[in-house]
């Protein structure tokens, strides 16, 4: 399979399987305990039908839409995710640069391969950075303040990894940051020289936001699941999370929603937008997908907050059922990783292409001339 041959996000995931070691592929692919709530964050949207219109005249598509401020080209964006040079040597760079083809916002991570600054020096479209309070206040405040200093434009303040999820695929495979060799991943790495090679002789790995206050995840080989079970502040209250939306002053969200009493307490605390988000399924196994917890969270809310669902979507279609239950926007992970995997910057752009035609051609089959137009009316639950 090449990158010609792949048309969807499922062709993505089997070119990224062909070409990743064991560890790092599954590192994406896995998810916490049975793998049940990964699954159903896609299958959540199965049990909902669109019930198009015709005779609209939608010949012209409009796909932009403003979330937290930021005005955006398509209603869907690239969540922030951790160690993407391990994926492709090209890692955030990338990234950021297929969303600047498409004019959607890209997220940076705590745990991202490039600096706050080489992001904020080379990619001109709205950037996200996702922060994770750190037990170190210093570190904490020292992302914040670069981030004030590089402009970026919003604040994610992930809080639903109080501890790591059970990840029971990176135990199988021994996955730690960076990687640490065993006989097991050897062989793997060897099987795939063109990864070994990039990852062995491209730009030495680091993760440049943490490693002038820690060295584990840059020098000392850590599971993730060790990393936010003793680097991250397990006491992190709404105090704490109103204090840093206020520090930050510009646009702020939390990311990890799933109820809606913790929905209506992010609007008391100022935040702009909220993620429901289950964080792909790699924390609470047995959770609800972000899906089926949507309308209750606009109802109670979204006249207050931008709302956004975050994770598995996979087909445009996905994305125009949560803009009909009332999101302003949908944004993932895995859907741009596989494509990163595969191919770097190529692949993520070619799979934002095939994503961006899909929402055309379902929104004018829809009889929809923009996202507005999308309501629930258009929808029917099984």
């Amino acid at each position: 399979m090449r990158l010609k041959h792949c048309h969807s996000v499922y062709d993505f995931r089997q070119l990224a399987k062909r070409r990743l070691p064991s560890p790092i592929f599954h590192y994406i692919d896995g998810a916490a305990d049975d793998e049940k709530t990964c699954r159903q964050n896609t299958r959540a949207f199965d049990r909902c039908d669109l019930v198009p219109n015709v005779l609209r005249g939608a010949d012209n598509v409009d796909l932009s839409t403003t979330v937290v401020g930021q005005q955006l080209d398509m209603p869907l964006f690239l969540s922030p995710t951790a160690l993407q040079r391990l994926f492709h040597y090209e890692g955030e760079l990338a990234v950021g640069r297929a969303a600047e083809q498409f004019g959607t916002m890209f997220g940076l991570s705590s745990l991202g391969t490039v600096s706050i600054e080489e992001i904020s020096t080379l990619i001109k479209t709205p950037k996200l950075f996702q922060l994770y309070v750190h037990k170190d206040k210093g570190l904490t405040r020292d992302m914040i303040d670069r981030c004030k200093a590089a402009h970026f434009d919003v604040m994610a303040l992930t809080v639903d990894t109080t501890v790591g999820g059970n990840r029971e695929r990176d135990l199988v495979t021994g996955f730690t940051v960076p990687p640490k060799p065993t006989l097991q991943s050897l062989i793997s790495f060897a099987l795939h020289p063109a990864w070994a090679f990039n990852y062995c002789f491209r730009q030495k790995f680091e993760l440049p936001q943490l490693q002038a206050y820690v060295k584990e995840g840059s020098s000392i080989p850590l599971s993730v699941a060790n990393y936010f079970n003793t680097m991250l502040d397990q006491s992190m209250n709404w105090q704490d999370a109103e204090a840093l939306a206020k520090y930050w002053g510009k646009p702020f969200i939390i990311k990890g929603i799933m109820s809606v009493e913790d929905a209506r307490k992010a609007v008391d605390i100022g935040a702009a937008g909220i993620m429901v988000s289950n964080h792909g399924g790699r924390q609470l196994d047995g959770s609800r997908s972000p899906f089926d917890q949507l309308a209750e969270i606009v109802d109670a809310t979204g006249d207050k907050i931008d709302v956004i669902c975050d994770g598995g979507i996979r087909r445009g279609t996905h994305v125009l059922k949560a803009l009909s239950l009332g999101a302003k926007a949908c944004s993932g992970g895995r859907l741009y990783l596989y494509a990163l995997a595969a191919a770097g910057q190529a692949g993520v752009e070619k799979a934002l292409s095939c994503l961006h035609a899909e929402l055309v051609r379902d929104m004018k089959l829809m009889g929809c001339k923009n996202i507005q137009e999308l309501s629930r009316n258009n929808l029917r639950f099984r």
